[in-house]
């Protein structure tokens, strides 16, 4: 089942592989997914549908999801993990994507372009430079230094603006971007400040009427992360006083289900204010590139046991088939258990051609390659182990 207008070529992939594909355009509830899910095994989500424990306990048959998007925070990941369920997104595929939205955000709204452009379909020749900017020279402060804030940074630096930055973690500055200590000290030197962090509860209301105040007085504010992020009503206050000079707002706290529906937010009616629905992402070359990517992941562990780039499980990456057949196990991450495994081919006399192990938190991953079919009574030995949460084979 793939959710959210998911681009074609994902559904053509499994087409090919010999799935059924329902596609729908719309998100779905809670309740929805629940009456949906059985008979199920790969779900297929963007950024407004929600994976519950309650849908997860409901999807019986569901092996796992793919998150057609940057995040993840939809999902409720610890128990996806706990009953084995892989979940696999597209952390790079739209990069480019949200960074060229941002740019020309910023220029638009250094020139006032939305002020002007409303003036003209008036019928009002409004041809003055007050409040008209050139960004070359600005600094441009980035929230957030990951995969999108570092390309951020690399092309505003090489179209002149100076880039300072800001992030939790001990990120490597590129180019002559500087880091600086504190998300305070960024919003009192920045002229624009670009929110790129992740969905992480630690983020929520991270932007409200306190940080507004200590940005430079007419900054902007863009931000193409997260809704949950920003107190959309402290911005609005901080628009209407003049101490923003303007802002571009892509996500939202509350974003309608489908195509269509209504939108409401306090930011509305502001003509220094860009309201986009949540497109930073939404280019035909993205989506396709996270249609391709997403699901070969999702391919790839159904098909042959694949974990790589798995955000919740151990990730293991298959080798290229060699041998008759291979077993993939999901266990408790407990001593002995590849002890175990390789005790349990040993009896059967199956060579062992290739195995990968890792682990992560409690859990642990093994795939293993052999030479001959392993017999059923093998397999149901492993999978009557207190320790197993599930066990897959292929035949290669």
């Amino acid at each position: 089942m793939l959710l959210e207008n998911i681009h074609p070529v994902a559904a053509a992939a499994f087409e090919r592989a010999g799935f059924e594909v329902d596609a729908r355009s719309g998100s779905l509830s809670e309740d929805e997914l629940v009456a949906a899910l059985p008979g199920v095994s790969v779900l297929g989500i963007r950024s407004n549908t929600t994976v519950t424990p309650a849908v997860l306990e409901a999807g019986k048959d569901l092996l796992a999801v793919g998150c057609f998007c940057i995040g993840t925070n939809q999902v409720h990941l610890d128990d996806a993990a706990a009953r084995g369920l892989a979940v696999f997104n597209a952390p790079f595929s739209n990069t480019r994507s949200v960074v060229e939205l941002v740019l020309g955000e910023i220029v638009a709204l250094a020139r006032r372009l939305t002020e002007k452009t409303q003036r003209m379909h008036e019928g009002v020749w409004d041809k003055s430079a007050k409040g008209s900017h050139e960004f070359r020279g600005r600094t441009l402060g980035i929230v957030g230094y990951g995969n999108i804030g570092t390309q951020l940074s690399n092309i505003a630096e090489a179209i002149g603006m100076r880039v300072i930055f800001f992030d939790t973690s001990d990120r490597l500055a590129h180019g002559n971007a500087r880091r600086v200590g504190t998300l305070e000290e960024l919003l009192a030197e920045a002229d624009v400040v670009s929110i790129h962090v992740d969905g992480r509860p630690g983020n929520a209301g991270l932007f409200g009427a306190e940080r507004f105040a200590m940005m430079k007085p007419g900054a902007v504010f863009i931000n193409a992360s997260r809704g949950m992020v920003v107190d959309d009503a402290a911005l609005r206050d901080n628009i209407l006083s003049g101490h923003l000079s303007g802002a571009a707002i892509d996500v939202f706290p509350l974003e309608p289900k489908a195509q269509g529906d209504p939108f409401e937010s306090p930011l509305r009616g502001l003509d220094n204010v860009i309201l986009t629905p949540h497109v930073g992402g939404s280019t035909q070359e993205a989506q396709e590139e996270i249609g391709h990517f997403v699901a070969n992941k999702l391919l790839g562990f159904v098909g042959a046991g694949s974990t790589e780039l798995s955000v919740n499980l151990p990730q293991v990456s298959a080798p290229q088939p060699h041998g008759t057949f291979r077993m993939g196990y999901l266990h408790e991450n407990l001593p002995g258990v590849l002890a175990e495994i390789n005790r349990l081919l040993a009896e059967t006399g199956a060579n062992v051609i290739g195995q990968s192990l890792s682990t992560r938190g409690e859990q642990g991953y093994v795939l293993t390659d052999t030479d001959a079919v392993l017999s059923e009574d093998t397999l149901s030995a492993l999978r009557r182990s207190a320790q197993t949460i599930w066990l897959r084979s292929w035949q290669l």
